[in-house]
């Protein structure tokens, strides 16, 4: 495609007035440029001329400049494909695309008629259950003190936070609390020591209410974003499935979802230890569920962050990945119809969306989805 083609489709996609052949000769032009220093230009060129009608906030504002313009390190083609599909998606949440495109087939059924109802984005709901088996639905919960546990104030602070204050009493008796996301739901944590725990959809963190002894350790299923108040005295350990990761103080990500082929651990700051490695920032510890262990370098961190910052991002996913992340977040049940589609998405999108809205902008793809209540059916 010709740079100047390619620059005047740009322009009218962040216009809002790119039809549906422009948006697949967008996205087929994206695919197939070679040149990443062509692809930052042409993009950055779009962006400095954008002007919205709204003013954009300037935490979404600064995530695209980061997005797009790094300055870390060099990003190769890929990467730099998935940056400015990310760059599209975010500032108007429209477009994803496959990295090799199909044929277009007829849509043989309307929307509406496939979309018989409405599916809401997940958001703040967790569950929280005390040793002594008393069980806090969080979201429903009025802000200010819960409970008293031992020498621990157990609070719900204003943002939907919930928090330990200590005092200088003596702990007592441990005892230990479970809080549980559902599918569709997500909480944060602060620990009795001030380490903080963002939890995603459909998983779980188990605590004590004060640390004690030489070790801090904690217990987790599904996903949980920690950053790790420091304590050299006495490291922090979370056990996640059969994997085991000692800290000291940092900043790392682990997806331990029962049922996925395995448990990844990522490093953003600091340093940690897993089955003896020791991971620098950007690196990810790999357990296969058949124990095959290693460590990869140079991690999409973005991908890996994105549930924290407020959305989907996929580098080259399949779409069981892509399916699975709706279904922890919309708690809706996905089966197939005429088997798997082979698709690979890249791109990012906003978890705030309704579930039409992110099917209709996976249905970009040559591929259709039937919704019934929370029941989700992907066709061919």
């Amino acid at each position: 495609m010709l740079r100047e083609r390619m620059q005047y489709l740009l322009d009218r996609y962040f216009q809002g007035i790119c039809t549906a052949e422009e948006k697949q000769e967008l996205a087929e032009g994206i695919n197939e440029l070679k040149d990443d220093e062509l692809l930052k230009q042409l993009v950055g060129n779009t962006w400095e001329r954008f002007q919205p009608d709204e003013p954009m906030p300037a935490a979404v504002s600064e995530r695209i400049q980061a997005a797009v313009f790094p300055k870390v390190r060099p990003m190769h083609y890929k990467k730099w494909l998935a940056a400015a599909a990310s760059l599209l998606l975010i500032v108007s949440a429209g477009l994803l695309f496959i990295k090799k495109p199909v044929q277009q087939k007829p849509r043989m059924v309307e929307q509406h008629t496939r979309y018989k109802n409405e599916v809401p984005a997940g958001g703040n709901k967790a569950l929280l259950t005390l040793g002594d088996g008393t069980v806090i639905e969080l979201d429903s919960a009025a802000n200010g003190v819960l409970t008293q546990q031992g020498n621990a104030r157990i609070i719900k602070l204003p943002n939907g936070q919930l928090a330990y204050e200590l005092n200088d009493a003596a702990p007592g008796e441990v005892m230990f609390n479970t809080m549980r996301t559902p599918r569709g739901g997500e909480y944060r944590l602060q620990l009795p020591d001030g380490s903080k725990v963002w939890l995603n959809a459909a998983s779980s963190i188990t605590y004590p209410n004060a640390f004690t002894g030489n070790t801090r350790s904690v217990q987790i299923t599904g996903e949980a974003y920690f950053e790790v108040a420091q304590d050299a005295a006495r490291p922090f350990e979370v056990q996640a499935g059969n994997m085991k990761v000692e800290v000291l103080g940092t900043h790392f990500n682990i997806n331990a979802y029962p049922g996925e082929a395995a448990v990844k651990t990522t490093l953003l700051e600091g340093a940690v230890r897993v089955q003896n490695a020791v991971l620098k920032p950007g690196q990810q510890a790999i357990l296969a569920a058949t124990g095959k262990f290693q460590v990869e370098d140079d991690v999409e961190m973005d991908e890996v962050m994105a549930w924290k910052n407020g959305f989907f991002q996929f580098n080259d996913s399949d779409m069981p990945t892509v399916m699975r992340q709706l279904e922890n977040w919309y708690d809706v049940t996905v089966t197939y119809e005429g088997g798997v589609p082979v698709r690979s998405f890249g791109g990012a999108m906003q978890r705030s969306l309704p579930l039409s809205r992110v099917l209709s902008i996976l249905e970009e793809n040559d591929v259709r989805f039937k919704v019934e209540g929370r029941n989700i059916t992907v066709m061919k």
